[in-house]
């Protein structure tokens, strides 16, 4: 399966460019022109890789990254006309892992969105299914089944989707309304309340205490985190 790139810059022209160099080299990419854009994309289609602008109209790419880097360790380059020593470093200090500067050089830039994800894969392997706490939850992702404590849980798409959203980024604090724009998307039924309450069905359904989760932990006033262990 082709890798997913999101490229955000505010330049048309700088968009195509870029999108015609990746996909020429098997990759599937989704761009954005702004900061909104590019946070509802990131979201919705959870990239393997994002090469991201800082300058822009509405939200800086700084902000943006540092929106990213909040749920997700996903890769993100910085591609900018921003060249001075001090851009870069406060780059790289908000959570970028590479920076280059334009004009580039299209090599390189290949060889750096190839070393990235190279680096992703050995620290994040891809693997069909995730076990947590010594096999007492599992997420089967082929078959999309779950098993809690060696019995199948009955899951709807939504709560499935959900629970794997979660599970996917164990250790980080999801707002309910990331959680939200991932599953629900704009579906027009939903809302940021109906988090709450599917958070509260899938812990009758995966938790042995759920009124003391070990899996879907509540971080007060922040949201939730997918506790691993």
């Amino acid at each position: 399966m082709a890798e997913k790139i999101l490229i955000v810059d505010d330049e048309q022209g700088m968009l195509q460019l870029i999108d015609a160099l990746l996909t020429a080299h098997g990759f599937t990419t989704f761009m954005a022109m702004n900061g909104e854009q590019a946070l509802a994309l990131f979201h919705q289609v959870a990239p393997d890789l994002v090469i991201l602008d800082i300058m822009m109209p509405d939200i800086s790419g700084l902000d943006v990254c540092r929106e990213m880097r909040r749920v997700s360790p996903v890769p993100i380059l910085f591609l900018t006309a921003m060249d001075k020593q001090e851009h870069i470093v406060t780059g790289l200090h908000e959570g970028a892992d590479d920076y280059v500067v334009k004009p580039f050089h299209a090599p390189e830039l290949l060889a750096r969105v190839h070393a990235l994800l190279r680096r992703a894969r050995m620290a994040c392997p891809v693997v069909g299914v995730l076990r947590f706490a010594n096999g007492e939850l599992v997420i089967n992702r082929a078959e999309q089944r779950v098993f809690a404590r060696d019995r199948e849980v009955a899951l709807s798409p939504l709560e499935y989707n959900l629970l794997l959203f979660m599970a996917e980024r164990a250790g980080h604090i999801l707002p309910p309304e990331t959680l939200y724009d991932a599953v629900w998307g704009a579906s027009p039924d939903a809302g940021v309340p109906n988090v709450k309450w599917y958070v509260w069905r899938l812990r009758q359904k995966i938790e042995s205490d759920p009124a003391h989760p070990r899996f879907i932990l509540t971080e007060r006033g922040k949201g939730y985190r997918f506790s691993p262990l």
